[in-house]
């Protein structure tokens, strides 16, 4: 799925990376990662905080009506445009029923039945669903050591997932959760063949208001006002969630995808179990235990081998 018959944005980049590359790592694409993650992993944290005093797809409705307005606001100011091809309109759409209404919807669903920190460790089996889905529809075989990272941080994942359900998780909100993650993994192919040019913050606008609108009627039927608490702990959480957690980390996601690919991008969230069950123990008093942390520490080395199976080859 292409734009035009140039090359896919994150294979320019990969033309220009022995200009950009230290030692076969990519500082700034490392960089962008790790915040994307730390963005994203502690979202779940502000989901709890959130889905604790609100219905959940009420609050995701407006959370994404006051983010995407103020995305498209800012992308105006800056000259932007809301003129898109027929190409980058599909992404807006496929993107923000895929990301914000399934994966995000299904997701604080979950989370009003299980721990913040399970729910990342299911949202970080992503790059199981990418890998096997560029395999699958785009021939995208990945190099031995690239796989060796991605079966090396599930198995992490696996570790970290078998301490939480010993304790007792809800299998049929797990697997909300795990749906959500693979609708994710569909957003994140699609969203490599179709570059949004100038115009990226004005696509991460439309998207969550495409994401709202897909929402809306299940709040609306499902749901009422009159079931919200206006605690001081939910505002915090959804003002995090508008801000940080939706434009900023969406933002980053595309200029992420675009620089090294979906499958390199989507590795960094096998980062989201040791951040995610980080800041919810610290801010939500969950569990950690010695098989999280052990878990963190084989997640960490899967991480590192699939940014080494991207270094040039010599020669």
């Amino acid at each position: 799925m292409t734009d035009a018959p140039a090359p896919a944005p994150e294979a320019a980049a990969a033309q220009a990376a022995p200009q950009t590359r230290w030692a076969g790592l990519d500082p700034l694409a490392m960089l962008m990662g790790l915040g994307f993650a730390m963005l994203w992993s502690s979202a779940f944290t502000a989901a709890k905080f959130v889905v604790a005093d609100a219905p959940p797809f009420l609050a995701l409705t407006a959370r994404f009506a006051v983010a995407g307005l103020l995305a498209c606001a800012l992308a105006a100011a800056m000259g932007q445009s809301a003129r898109l091809t027929r190409r980058q309109w599909g992404l807006v759409v496929v993107f923000g029923l895929c990301q914000n209404s399934l994966y995000l919807g299904l997701n604080f669903l979950a989370m009003t039945r299980i721990d913040g920190g399970l729910a990342a460790i299911i949202a970080s089996t992503l790059p199981l669903f990418v890998a096997a889905g560029a395999w699958a529809f785009l021939s995208e075989r990945p190099s031995r050591l690239g796989a060796a990272g991605l079966a090396l941080g599930f198995a992490g994942v696996a570790v970290i997932m078998g301490a939480r359900i010993e304790g007792g998780a809800d299998p049929l909100f797990v697997g909300l959760a795990a749906l959500g993650a693979l609708a994710l993994a569909v957003a994140t192919l699609v969203v490599r063949g179709v570059s949004p040019g100038p115009n990226v913050l004005m696509i991460v606008g439309l998207q969550m208001l495409v994401g709202g609108v897909g929402l809306a009627p299940f709040a609306l039927a499902f749901e009422s006002v009159a079931d919200v608490t206006w605690s001081l702990p939910m505002l915090l959480g959804l003002g995090y969630s508008i801000l940080f957690s939706g434009i900023l980390a969406t933002l980053v996601w595309f200029l992420l995808v675009r620089r090294i690919g979906p499958t390199n991008a989507a590795a960094f969230h096998f980062l989201n179990p040791c951040l995610g069950v980080a800041v919810a123990a610290l801010l939500l008093g969950e569990t950690l235990g010695p098989r999280d942390l052990l878990g963190v520490g084989i997640v960490t080395v899967g991480i590192l081998l699939v940014q080494l199976s991207r270094r040039p080859a010599r020669g």
